[in-house]
């Protein structure tokens, strides 16, 4: 029977002379490479179904010493039965073989590793077994030694990058009316959300959705404080639909907040700087049309996505942010990265101002679990990296600033704005 007690962040084992730490990461915190062949990642059990020699299960982790490590994995085979597995780490690959008598847990001990650089390591676990033959559900990796020390590994099932922001601070005294962004996706994995413009009721950007399709989404929150289920929503707290382009979808969204959801399955590419741009008109002291409008490179205009009444405004944008989101936690070791440049806010008097400040944040992943996450400047534009286990750290709330790039939307042919002060 498979003991829950393996999935323990950490165990401390007393030895005949010294009371040591060992450090053991749940299997439910691995990759599958590819992500393919039958192998689930089970959050209470681990890698189960393993039967493809050709998918691989990689743990990635922050080692902050050098020296020797030894490294063992867990595992649950069927009685009687046999499993060859390979670990590698830092290029050296040692070998087990291992044979269950009974149902208890075994432990596949692989030995001693040389880590010779302090940063992060992938640690590659391989089944030798012929395919069709289960390899075991693998219940954890557990290492010792001195490089263990002060280790940051993820130890919790979500294997989502952390999502990150970037707060645009606005004066105080300023009512946006519109609110432009410029965006190029630099790395483009599957179950990637670029967002270029983000406001207090709703988001606007793009999205990978599979390996054929992609998408600009549009989408806008409902009032209230229902999370979940769109139909609990009364009818007097429901965004409704004003308009939308051509070819756009539209329709509800749950489980984040509710609102009413649009998008446009569009082969946006990525390298290219795409343009966004959203507007804010109320339409009485309780109600605001929030419109998206995205700028097409293959006809060379801007469409309209959607356009929304949201009940319980009356006002114009206000918390305004980026930012970039893993949101099937599958491919979380791989990097996401985008450029955000070229923000502009306008003024309910008509002026266009540029926003060239602003603050990285992220989400409770990137809290303690995910710490592969960080912005910067580059060729004078904001970017936002995370995933891929890769070094880069930017501390909650760190300003950074880029310079002016004096390209006003005022000077670009746009789609039809608010009149200013229309209130």
């Amino acid at each position: 029977m498979m003991t829950r007690l393996i999935l323990a962040f950490a165990v401390f084992s007393l030895t005949a002379a010294t009371c040591r730490a060992e450090l053991q990461i749940p299997g439910a915190t691995a990759y599958l490479q590819p992500d393919a062949g039958g192998a689930r990642v089970l959050p209470d059990q681990g890698i189960a179904s393993w039967k493809d020699p050709a998918t691989t299960v990689k743990w990635f982790g922050e080692l902050k010493h050098v020296g020797t490590l030894r490294a063992s994995v867990t595992l649950q085979i069927e009685s009687g039965k046999k499993s060859r597995l390979r670990l590698t780490v830092e290029g050296r690959a040692n070998e087990v073989e291992v044979q269950a008598n009974g149902n208890d847990t075994l432990t596949a001990d692989f030995g001693e590793f040389e880590i010779r650089e302090a940063g992060y390591h992938a640690f590659q676990l391989q089944s030798l077994n012929e395919p069709g033959e289960d390899a075991g559900t693998i219940v954890a990796l557990i290492l010792d030694g001195e490089p263990i020390k002060n280790a940051h590994f993820n130890l919790k099932p979500r294997r989502n990058a952390a999502s990150v922001h970037l707060m645009y601070p606005v004066p105080r005294d300023v009512d946006v009316s519109a609110f432009y962004c410029e965006m190029t996706g630099v790395e483009e994995p599957l179950w990637t959300y670029y967002m270029a413009c983000g406001w207090h009721r709703g988001y606007f950007g793009m999205q990978v959705n599979s390996e054929t399709e992609r998408r600009i989404i549009f989408s806008v929150w409902d009032s209230g404080g229902e999370a979940v289920d769109r139909n609990k929503v009364a009818d007097v707290d429901r965004v409704t639909l004003v308009a939308k382009g051509e070819d756009v979808y539209s329709g509800s969204f749950g489980n984040e907040g509710t609102g009413g959801h649009s998008h446009l399955k569009f082969p946006w590419k990525t390298g290219e700087r795409q343009r966004f741009l959203v507007t804010a008109e109320p339409v009485d002291d309780t109600h605001t049309v929030f419109a998206g409008y995205y700028f097409r490179p293959d006809k060379s205009e801007w469409m309209l996505i959607s356009s929304w009444k949201a009940p319980k405004e009356g006002k114009y944008l206000r918390g305004l942010y980026s930012f970039s989101e893993n949101f099937i936690g599958r491919n979380g070791d791989v990097v996401r990265k985008a450029l955000y440049g070229n923000q502009w806010i306008r003024t309910t008097d008509g002026e266009w101002l540029e926003l060239t400040t602003a603050k990285f944040s992220h989400d409770a992943t990137g809290k303690e679990d995910r710490l592969d996450r960080f912005m910067g400047v580059e060729d004078g534009e904001f970017f936002l990296s995370h995933g891929g286990f890769i070094p880069g750290f930017s501390k909650y709330g760190t300003s950074f600033s880029r310079p002016a790039s004096g390209r006003s939307p005022a000077t670009m042919e746009l789609p039809p704005l608010p009149n200013p002060s229309s209130k």
